[in-house]
């Protein structure tokens, strides 16, 4: 029987664990960026498998390796971009690092920072399959101009640096979009688990667009969402389990935690409103439920704030 795989919530939490160093990584932020040759003393490097709870873009600017994402391997060579998003087995070896620099970000920074409707401007983001981009030098280094900004940002002391950064982030997919996912159809890609998967992910974001903007009063369970693609729930769920390590009731369960965070910074509601634009039929139920899964109440939360 192979290892399992491992879930690691942040670029700290997989570093820390990997027995890689994890200073200069901040272990609670929704977005990071850092320059990758210092977090890899010593080369060559090979991690083992593990699914990531974030998205990554990776920008190789002078260095080598591998990167594997479910069934797909790549060399990383120089001028090599690509990201990966959520749930999907990766694993990565590095044998030479000069520059290369790796932004992390949540579903949570994306909705709150950079745009609400994030995945109807960019689908891409939760293509199920994604292959590297190679660019010439000219090219790159016009992601190269973003990202260093970006980095420069991220290290000020300013009330301003999370707007700002959303700010250029907003930019830096723009160009990722015109470059590489401009005529991207969803229709088309992958086989038939990997379109399950992709109708799932699609239906769960239509589903919580819909509870937020009062189309909708109750939380789909996994019949509901394998009624829409005329499924059975079990199988549903056993595609969803395989291709993504986690089950319908995970996903929905962060869905939920994601949108309560992003509703609690970002609108006026009362925690009362919230609980129940949700599902929740009472505000109470809702409180108990958001503080199993942050170990805050939704009342410290939205005190406190979210730093970068």
């Amino acid at each position: 029987m192979g290892k399992p795989i491992v879930f690691y919530k942040n670029l700290y939490d997989t570093y820390n664990k990997l027995g890689l160093p994890v200073e200069g990584i901040d272990r609670a932020s929704d977005f990071t960026i850092n320059n990758l040759k210092g977090l890899h003393p010593e080369l060559p490097f090979k991690s083992h498998s593990y699914r990531p709870n974030y998205f990554s873009l990776l920008f190789v600017k002078d260095a080598n390796g591998r990167y594997t994402t479910d069934e797909l391997s790549f060399e990383s060579e120089p001028g090599t971009i690509y990201f990966t998003n959520p749930g999907h087995q990766k694993s990565f070896e590095w044998t030479r690092i000069e520059e290369v620099y790796l932004i992390t970000f949540t579903e949570q920074f994306l909705k709150e920072n950079v745009r609400q409707d994030i995945f109807t401007e960019f689908p891409f983001l939760l293509a199920e399959t994604v292959h590297p981009k190679v660019l010439e030098p000219a090219s790159f280094a016009e992601f190269e101009q973003l990202y260093l900004q970006i980095y420069k940002e991220s290290g000020r002391d300013s009330v301003l640096k999370r707007r700002v950064i959303a700010g250029l982030f907003l930019v830096l997919l723009l160009k990722i979009k015109e470059y590489f996912w401009l005529d991207y159809n969803p229709i088309s890609e992958g086989n038939r688990g990997s379109q399950i998967v992709r109708s799932f992910k699609r239906d769960l974001e239509s589903h919580f667009r819909d509870l937020v903007n009062g189309k909708a009063d109750k939380v789909f369970r996994a019949h509901d969402l394998a009624a829409l693609q005329s499924l059975h729930p079990s199988y549903l769920n056993n595609v969803i389990k395989s291709k993504t390590g986690k089950s319908i009731t995970t996903w929905i369960s962060e869905k939920t935690i994601s949108e309560a965070k992003s509703l609690l910074q970002q609108s006026t509601l009362s925690i009362k409103e919230i609980a129940y634009l949700l599902g929740f039929a009472e505000s109470t139920h809702f409180s108990n439920y958001f503080k199993k899964y942050t170990d805050r109440s939704p009342a410290d939360y939205r005190k406190q704030g979210v730093k970068v």
